[in-house]
């Protein structure tokens, strides 16, 4: 397991924990606009966050679920494991 999450395995977690089916090119393209254009809301978020928080075992930035972008929460998600390594 790497310590930085891709847009293939956000695009896998949006799927598993928020119930929404989104391509990793897709995803890729639409790096800059908001989750809400994939149909990911708040809620969705959360359920990404904690996914990933149960995966690493360390907690996300508070900031993570109220990224507004895929770029965003990436960099949030990533600095936060790159820290915890």
């Amino acid at each position: 397991m790497s310590d930085r999450i891709t847009v293939e395995e956000l695009s896998e977690l949006m799927k598993k924990a928020a119930g929404v089916t989104v391509a990793p090119e897709e995803l890729q393209r639409g790096y800059d606009s908001g989750f809400d254009t994939f149909g990911i809301d708040s809620l969705g978020l959360l359920g990404i966050v904690g996914e990933l928080e149960n995966r690493y075992g360390t907690p996300m930035p508070p900031d993570a679920e109220r990224s507004k972008t895929p770029r965003r929460f990436l960099e949030q998600v990533n600095g936060a494991l790159l820290a915890g390594a």
